[in-house]
Order: C-alpha cells, then structure tokens, then sequence
C-alpha cells in the first residue's frame, strides 16, 4: 500500500520537478540540502538563493528576445526591476549583475540609486523609472537625480499637476513618461485605477501641455493591470487600449519610443502549476505589432517591471513543527516554531499561498493537518494549498522533528512584515540566510540577519 508522504506527492504531481527533488527522504531546493542548512542555523529560518534571481531575468530576456524575433518586431526589449518587491541591497546587487534597470516607487527608492551609484553598481546611464503617486519630497529626489546627471531617470506622470513640480526643479530638458488608469477588473469594488491619467485625457493633456515645449520629451508610455499577465479577454482588452493610445500619441509625439506594460508575469505557487509563458509573451509582441501595422506607427520598444517575477522564487521559509494539537475529531493542528501573520503576511492578508512541502521524513506515514502559528490571533494558521483545501504532511512524531518549507516566498514578505520592526505578539523575525555560488558552482550560505533580539524590539519600543 503506498501511504508514504512520498508517494502522495508523485502520484498528485509530476515530481521531481526543476528545483525540488528528493534524495535519502529529505528535501532539496535547487540543489541546495535543507536539512544541513537546518542543522547549521536551526529555525525558522528564511532563505534567499540568488542565482535563480539572474536565471529569471535571463528567462524573461529570452522570451521576449525570441517572441520578437518570431514576429519580426522592430523594437527593443528592456528588463527592468520593481524594487518595492524586495529592497534589499543583496537582491539589488544581483539584478544589477545582469544590466537590469530599476523603477521606484518611492522618495526613499532614489536614496537607494544614489547608494548604488556610490558603490559603483550602476553609471548614470541606468533608465530609472519613477512610478506612484508622489509626494514633495519624492519630487524633490527624482528632480535631483536628474540635475546630478541621471539624464535616463524618466518621471511616469500619475496626474496632469505632476509636471508642474518638474518644471519648476529640474534644470534643462528631461525625459517624461504617462501612465495610463485602466479599467478594473469587473468584479473589483471600483471601475478605475486610482493611479494614471485617464485613456481620453492623455492625448489632449499632451497636445495642450507637452507638445511644443523644448523642456520636455515625452519618451514613455505606462500601462500595468493589477491581475497581472493572465491569457482572458479583460488582459487583452485593456492591453489592446493602452496600445492604440501609445498609437495615436505616436503620431503626434516622434520623440515617444517606449511602452511599458508592467510587471504581472506569474511565479509558481503550487507543484501543479500550469501557464504558457511562451504564449503569453509571444501573443502580447503580435498584438503590439499587429496594432501598430494597423496605425501605420512604428513598434515601441517593451519596457517591463518585474518584481515578484524576479525575487519571488527565490525565497522559501523554513519551520520545525514544536507540537501537535488533536482540537476535536476532525481538526488536527501542527504548531510552528514561528507565524505566518509575522514571517508570511501575505498568507493573512490576501489568502496566498505558497508551495509547501516536508523537508525531511518523506518515508513516513502521511497524516490531514492544519498550521497554526505561535501569536495568540486565531487568523495565524495555514490549512489550504493552492491545489486542495486540505495539507498533507508526514505524521508527527515527538521524538523526531520535523520539518516544513514553504517556497517562492521571495516577493514582498519582509517588507510587509515590518523587517526589523515591531512583530505581532512580539515573535521575532527569524534568521535569514543567503545562498550562492561560488566560481565553481559550489553553493555556500552565508548568514545575512541574526534572530531579532528583545533588545533591538525594546529601542524600537522606546523601552
């Protein structure tokens, strides 16, 4: 009979799949030993493998690249990196090795070009695109920026004001870019994207305020869907939309030469995951092309903002199971050393889930169970996959651990977590590791942040 954790996985999914495999019963993430990492820093634990960072950009390039080539589209393809996805410098500094551009959505996202400039990991020839609504001082740091001589940094305008402030702080000429507000999904609370300028006031706005005026040089225009890039008539259609804008700008705006349609490629959140990368990206270059043949224009270059894309699988979570609770007949609860309010806050607030898997004792017995996490919120559990409404582990057995992942964390979690901060309960933010490769292709870890301490809580707290 096969009732082993092992056998449920390969007869629910193909497995091993590319960064997961099994080896004497214990888990691998991209070849790297989850168990000898445990044994080194214990948990939880929060992992960061870098190399898949580059390989995802070189992915995306690929794409493209080769969708362009098959339709024979004239422009070019620029991979740029959504830096509120993950600020950290080490995630930075690997996008940065593969010629990556940035977009910041921030007053403080430019504090962090100039530190990178300082570092001398990028040249002021870097596109910075400025995206969001801005307050003053976001003005201000976009506006110095360019005066220091980032003449690539291109202000996305998110309202028909915004110029004014430009106009007054920049010296000389610079780059603009638009965004447009796009229709909703229809089952969304509101019709409109709060953010951008609306499809019927661009080209007015550009023939009124922009056309003719030497100082500026409209180079971009800016589309992005909160869904994302998904294969359904509300993604094509809106595409569709902002492509014959960028069409009839075209014809009144030489100098416009880029269109940005966002970030929204999808990562994998569940082993049986499914979406044709390939056709998306090869169908989103031959309506762009097909559009722009039809306004006689000529093709834009394709300017993307991946975020989650680029750091969300490389990221995985790591928790030993403290104990086992039986609540009543049917509900049976594994205790993590850890939360997922504090450590996964997206597995709260928006009902994500990640791919979840048993480090070690894959040869063992599997059992129904539910997660719950150390806070005293009865909203601090986990108990559904992306596949299924139910998760499966090993049995527990209280005198040998066990041990749990979950994986393509890498998007978001610290940031809305409060990194460094004050954590619900006060449960402190668990150690985080950093993995790479060295010249040789050997993978070393190197310990980037120790387990938050009462102390640094306390300073915060003004104890």
């Amino acid at each position: 009979m096969k009732n082993k954790y092992i056998d449920l996985i390969e007869q629910t999914f193909d497995f091993p799949q590319e960064e997961f495999e099994v080896i004497d019963n214990e888990l691998y993430f991209n070849k790297i030993d989850l168990m000898e990492v445990i044994k080194q820093y214990g948990t939880p634990l929060k992992i960061t493998y870098l190399p898949k960072i580059s390989s995802q950009i070189a992915r995306a390039r690929k794409l493209f690249n080769v969708a362009m080539a098959k339709a024979e589209y004239n422009g070019d393809y620029y991979y740029s990196y959504c830096t509120k996805s993950s600020h950290f410098s080490f995630v930075l500094e690997e996008v940065l090795k593969n010629d990556a551009h940035i977009e910041t959505s921030s007053a403080f996202d430019i504090h962090i070009v100039e530190q990178l400039y300082e570092n001398k990991l990028i040249n002021k020839e870097k596109i910075i695109i400025c995206n969001g609504f801005k307050r003053p001082l976001y003005y201000q740091n976009i506006s110095n920026l360019i005066n220091s001589g980032f003449h690539n940094t291109i202000p996305i305008l998110d309202n028909k004001r915004e110029i004014n402030h430009y106009d007054e702080l920049i010296d000389g000429k610079f780059k603009l870019g638009i965004r447009i507000a796009s229709e909703e999904e229809p089952m969304f609370e509101f019709y409109t994207s709060r953010l951008g300028i609306r499809y019927n006031d661009i080209l007015p706005f550009y023939q009124e305020r922009i056309k003719g005026n030497p100082k500026y040089e409209l180079k971009m225009l800016h589309f992005f869907i909160n869904t994302g890039i998904k294969d359904s008539a509300y993604y094509w259609n809106e595409l569709l939309k902002s492509v014959n804008v960028y069409c009839e700008l075209k014809k009144v705006c030489p100098e416009l030469t880029a269109l940005n349609i966002g970030g929204g490629l999808p990562i994998k959140n569940t082993l049986g995951f499914s979406y044709d990368y390939d056709y998306m990206v090869e169908e989103i270059i031959q309506q762009i092309k097909n559009m722009c043949d039809r306004n006689n224009v000529p093709e834009p270059d394709i300017f993307t903002e991946f975020g989650a894309f680029t750091v969300g699988e490389s990221g995985a979570v790591l928790y030993s199971i403290l104990d086992q609770k039986q609540q009543n007949d049917r509900e049976l609860w594994n205790m993590i050393d850890s939360s997922f309010m504090t450590t996964l806050p997206d597995t709260w607030a928006i009902s994500q889930r990640f791919i979840l898997l048993a480090v070690n004792c894959w040869d063992k017995e599997y059992q129904r169970v539910n997660l719950g996490g150390l806070t005293c919120d009865s909203h601090d559990y986990y108990n559904a996959e992306a596949h299924a409404n139910a998760i499966f582990l090993p049995k527990y057995n209280s005198k040998e651990p066990l041990y749990i992942g979950l994986f393509h964390t890498g998007a978001y979690q610290e940031s809305l977590g409060g990194f460094g901060g004050i954590q619900h309960c006060l449960i402190p933010a668990p150690k985080h590791v950093i993995i790479d490769k060295d010249e040789n292709g050997e993978i070393y870890p190197k310990l980037f942040a120790k387990e938050q301490s009462f102390k640094s809580m306390f300073k915060t707290l003004g104890y």
